[in-house]
This record gives C-alpha cells, sequence and structure tokens, in this order.
C-alpha cells in the first residue's frame, strides 16, 4: 500500500542511529590491542541486549532492533577494516601510535599527558585522543627535546615532547 494512504497517526518515525567517531576518508582505523578489546566487548553488550531486549509493545521493540541492528552493524564495519598496532612493534625513539606522551608549552609551566589511540577508543577524560587529532598529528614522529607546533586558528602554539612512554 501506498505511504499517501497510511494515517498520519499510523506512520512510525524511522529512528535516528547515532554515527560512531569520525574517521576520515581514506584513513586507516589503527587500534591498539585494547582497543580492538574494547570494540570486542561492545560487540558483545549489544548482542546481549538484544538477546533480552523484550518490550510489550511491538512498535517500540521493531524500533528498538532496528537502533541496536544499526548500532551493530556500524561497529561491524569498524571491527573489519581495524588494524591492530601494536606499542611493542614500534620504533620507542619518537613519538609514535599507542605512546603515552608529556607535553610542555613552550613559553609556560602547562605541561599535558596523553595517549596516542584509535578514534574509538579516544577519551578525553582517559587522557587517550585519537591519532588524527590534530595534537597528536603536530607531535607524531617528534623525539625528546624536540618542539612541534600546533595550530589553532590564528594562534601556533609551540608544544616540547618532554617524555615518550610505551
Amino acid at each position: 500500500m501506498s505511504r499517501g494512504f497510511v494515517k498520519e497517526g499510523d506512520q512510525e518515525e524511522i529512528p535516528v542511529i547515532p554515527p560512531r567517531s569520525a574517521l576520515p576518508p581514506g584513513v586507516i582505523n589503527y587500534v591498539t590491542p585494547g582497543g580492538l578489546a574494547g570494540l570486542l566487548a561492545e560487540q558483545q553488550a549489544f548482542q546481549a541486549e538484544k538477546d533480552n531486549l523484550a518490550l510489550e509493545n511491538e512498535t517500540e521493540q521493531r524500533i528498538a532492533t532496528t537502533v541496536l541492528n544499526g548500532r551493530m552493524l556500524l561497529l561491524q564495519e569498524r571491527l573489519n577494516s581495524a588494524v591492530v598496532l601494536r606499542p611493542e612493534d614500534a620504533q620507542r625513539d619518537a613519538v609514535r601510535f599507542g605512546a603515552t606522551v608529556t607535553l610542555k608549552v613552550v613559553g609556560t609551566t602547562q605541561v599535558q599527558k596523553f595517549q596516542i589511540v584509535g578514534v574509538d577508543e579516544a577519551d578525553i577524560q582517559a587522557q587517550k585522543i585519537a591519532f588524527v587529532a590534530p595534537i597528536a598529528v603536530a607531535v607524531t614522529g617528534k623525539k625528546v627535546g624536540e618542539v612541534a607546533e600546533l595550530r589553532l586558528g590564528r594562534e601556533v602554539r609551540k608544544l616540547e615532547v618532554v617524555k615518550i612512554e610505551w
């Protein structure tokens, strides 16, 4: 039946499925071993939620199932494209993916410390930033004592690499 013959009150709203963290087109989906474990745990949690989904209202059940299926599909795409980079395989002479880096803003006493991780594992509260973030891009490849330039609009902030940890 054509949608033109359906009463307005009978139309279901199409659920909005939130996108995953942005991964620029053409960029490889690097993850740490912990990041891959997190994605797999998320997949199990989605499946458990789907298996235990029991709403009395048929429409709500259908919408909830559609949202879960959509989120699981987006997660599966990330899992399929994941490339694990192990910190023990990285050259340790410079800032690389998986490293925890301590930076000092040149000319101040301000210090920042964070780990460079995959886009799905980034969490600013846990001091983890995505490898595609501007600050991570600016310091990648720098050695202890070297200075990176981070452009923030018209401002250029100079960041000295103080420490690299694995």
